[in-house]
């Protein structure tokens, strides 16, 4: 059932696509594509709605759940604060347990429900799909995760550029996998007594992000390892000091168990904003693989861990400093470069491109139906082969 409902999606698109004029699909000005903009997110999100409702308006005590497959994401919610539809925050809490029994991950869930209360905002405890150590961060989680927050958009008018990401101990492991590869879509991370495997942090450039462990939560060596990420993160943000936003806190005399002291992350990472279109973009292929990252994609044929792509944008010229893919393609917007004026693309300080990039109400209604995310709605699009110049 979940197949042929993404396949309908993408029919809808299509059809809405199909009944534009030709001119508006190929050169619109600025105006006239902020307009087709606001219709397709609002199609979009009317097209959404019935399903995402159905979700949520369960009986008899049930939890509404997201399926993906044979998989299936129980979530529990609530809302504090009085922030006007469309300007909600999305606070997203991952419980702990892992690789135990089915009733102890169920008696985790329960305690994260109330474990942090924040000043404003929907508030989510889902329920991990697995009863495993990596319970967090297999492959269908980020499909999920997004549907919740798609949902959570379009029926509880939460801000796109307002979502929030944390967890506890398990729910911690799986904020050091998810905040770097999901790093586009959250405003702020923070991470509570967790492991950080062999997770790299370079995609955590344009994410703020807290890392809090009891200096005496020894067990897997978790206090260790969470302060030589920390010191990490200096060093990161000491070569790039304009990004790299962090803080880390290693608590005296605390265990595994923090005494809701970590709770001083909700009023720290409310602070903050995503910013979906950085001007620079570090991002490296971590172990579950993603073609999409801010405003750049690649070549699914061609991902692979370890792949990295590093870009910068300064006035209209887009930096490539380093593309591990044959092929880069731009989603672009006039918050990144002024498609008024001509765009150039540089690599090794050759020239790959240099024109206008036209705005086009089907690359609105392509970007919107692939990302889900109404700030990725881009009205042009340039695909750039990395390996040749003008």
């Amino acid at each position: 059932m979940h197949t042929i409902r993404i396949k309908m999606q993408s029919v809808l698109a299509m059809l809405f696509v199909m009944t534009l004029p030709v001119a508006a699909q190929e050169n619109l000005s600025k105006s006239e594509a902020e307009e087709k903009r606001t219709q397709i997110i609002e199609t979009w999100g009317k097209a959404k709605e019935t399903q995402f409702r159905k979700i949520l308006e369960v009986q008899n005590g049930a939890s509404p759940t997201i399926y993906n497959g044979n998989d299936s994401l129980p979530f529990w919610y609530t809302a504090y604060g009085n922030a006007p539809f469309g300007d909600r925050s999305l606070w997203i809490s991952m419980h702990g347990g892992g690789g135990t029994t089915h009733k102890v991950n169920d008696g985790q869930w329960n305690n994260q429900k109330h474990l942090y209360k924040p000043a404003e905002g929907i508030y989510v405890a889902p329920r991990a799909p697995w009863n495993a150590w990596n319970m967090w961060f297999q492959e269908p989680i980020d499909k999920m995760f997004e549907e919740l927050i798609q949902m959570m958009i379009v029926c509880k008018g939460v801000n796109p550029n307002k979502v929030y990401l944390m967890g506890y101990s398990a729910g911690g492991d799986g904020v050091w996998r998810l905040a770097p590869r999901m790093a586009d879509h959250f405003a702020a991370a923070s991470m509570m007594a967790g492991h950080p495997g062999d997770v790299g942090l370079q995609n955590l450039r344009n994410l703020p992000f807290m890392i809090w462990c009891g200096a005496e939560d020894a067990a897997y060596n978790r206090n260790d390892e969470c302060a030589k990420r920390g010191k990490e993160m200096d060093s990161l943000q000491l070569n790039c000091p304009e990004g790299y936003i962090h803080q880390t806190h290693i608590l005296p005399q605390k265990g595994h168990w923090m005494d809701r002291e970590d709770a001083a992350a909700l009023p720290w990472m409310e602070k903050f904003v995503r910013n979906p279109y950085p001007d620079t973009i570090i991002w490296r292929q971590e172990d579950v693989l993603r073609d999409c990252f801010y405003w750049i994609s690649v070549p699914r044929e061609e991902i692979a861990r370890g792949k990295e792509v590093r870009i910068s944008v300064k006035k209209n010229t887009i930096h490539i400093e380093r593309c591990d893919y044959s092929r880069l393609t731009l989603n672009l917007n006039d918050n990144i470069v002024n498609l008024d004026k001509k765009v150039k693309v540089k690599k090794d300080g050759k020239v790959l491109y240099n024109g206008k990039v036209l705005r086009s109400a089907q690359v609105m209604a392509e970007t919107m139906e692939r990302r889900g995310d109404p700030m990725y709605c881009f009205p042009a699009r340039l695909v750039v082969d990395t390996q040749r110049h003008q």
